[in-house]
């Protein structure tokens, strides 16, 4: 007697399968009903037009498909090879992309040759253009402003002593082949947090206190202090008039200007050798420390968004990765307001 099983099968179970993760609600399909990804890859062809052959040739895949493409390697912190794998294997992420009937899907190479393509300024029109569909939705920077900055970690750099010297130098060791030279990132430097020693870049950003959607950012190396980002990343267009930062802002002169400029100084202070701070001051900071600590929200998201370790070699690179990363939050934030039903008041 034959055995049965559970197991059936059916010419149409792609169909089927279709239609069961629509029930259970593919969150891909929600991100679709809120954000217009036309819209962005219109302003990422604005600031770097598609390449036209005069030759002919296969012609490029749609600009709008490939920056599906991103937000999917972002949002899931995928490399090249997995984005490809992903794509031939998953339907939702074809489907999202708009492949779900396509033959040839974009693979690793495609991927690393559009992102090569639009490079920093495509990642910045991103954001921006992200920024532009939560301020059309009405929501604009409210509540203060809070100003903090994150390491993001980069794979570290086995060099020797002499080869730190060089690279310092700006120099590149005479015996590193091509091949090395490509593999070795001379841009990002090493600093120290809490007595722990880390290697990578540094992005500063600007939060709203209302939304805690990230206003402005600013990327560099992670040796250079959270402090000289301040200025770039400060939003006049906040409707509050408070400044929220940690105590590794707080300057005399930062606070003469804030002050000039009708700003309140929500900047938490700091002790000095022989002149610790005293207990009103140590309230002030923790009562200022309870609104600050919603950037680390912010943060933490991103975190969950696959981590903040850079797959990347070089400081252009990493700067667009790390624009990905405000852009791809920004629009997570978007979708949550809107399938939520949150109004902008």
């Amino acid at each position: 007697m034959k055995q049965r099983s559970a197991i059936k099968t059916d010419l149409f179970a792609d169909e089927h399968h279709r239609k069961k993760i629509d029930s259970l609600g593919d969150p891909l399909a929600e991100i679709e009903s809120h954000i217009d990804f036309a819209a962005l890859a219109a302003e990422v062809d604005r600031v770097a037009p598609r390449p036209v052959s005069p030759q002919g040739g296969r012609p490029p895949y749609p600009t709008e498909t490939m920056v599906r493409i991103l937000v999917l390697k972002r949002l899931y912190n995928l490399s090249d090879e997995q984005m490809e794998y992903q794509l031939l294997d998953r339907m939702s992420y074809r489907r999202f992309c708009g492949l779900a009937n396509a033959v040839n899907v974009p693979d690793r190479t495609t991927v690393w040759t559009f992102e090569n393509r639009i490079g920093e300024a495509g990642a910045k029109a991103l954001f921006d253009g992200v920024s532009a569909q939560l301020l059309q939705k009405g929501f604009i920077a409210r509540g203060g402003q809070i100003i903090d900055a994150t390491l993001v970690p980069a794979p570290k750099q086995h060099n020797s002593r002499g080869e730190k010297e060089l690279i310092e130098q700006g120099a590149m060791p005479a015996d590193w082949k091509p091949a090395k030279r490509r593999q070795k990132d001379t841009d990002a430097t090493w600093t120290k947090k809490h007595g722990k020693s880390y290697f990578g870049y540094k992005l500063s950003i600007n939060v709203d206190k209302k939304y805690k959607i990230i206003r402005r950012i600013e990327t560099d190396t992670a040796s250079t202090h959270d402090s000289q980002h301040f200025d770039n990343v400060f939003d006049t267009s906040n409707t509050s008039r408070d400044v929220y930062a940690d105590r590794g802002y707080p300057s005399d002169e930062r606070e003469a200007w804030l002050k000039e400029n009708g700003f309140r100084n929500q900047i938490q202070r700091k002790g000095q050798r022989n002149k610790p701070l005293s207990e009103c001051q140590q309230r002030r900071n923790k009562r200022i420390a309870k609104t600050r600590a919603r950037v680390e929200h912010v943060f933490g998201a991103i975190e969950q968004m696959g981590g903040k370790l850079l797959r990347t070699i070089g400081q252009a690179r990493a700067n667009f990765a790390m624009t990905m990363m405000a852009a791809c939050y920004n629009l997570k934030r978007l979708v949550h307001f809107q399938a939520a039903g949150i109004e902008a008041f």
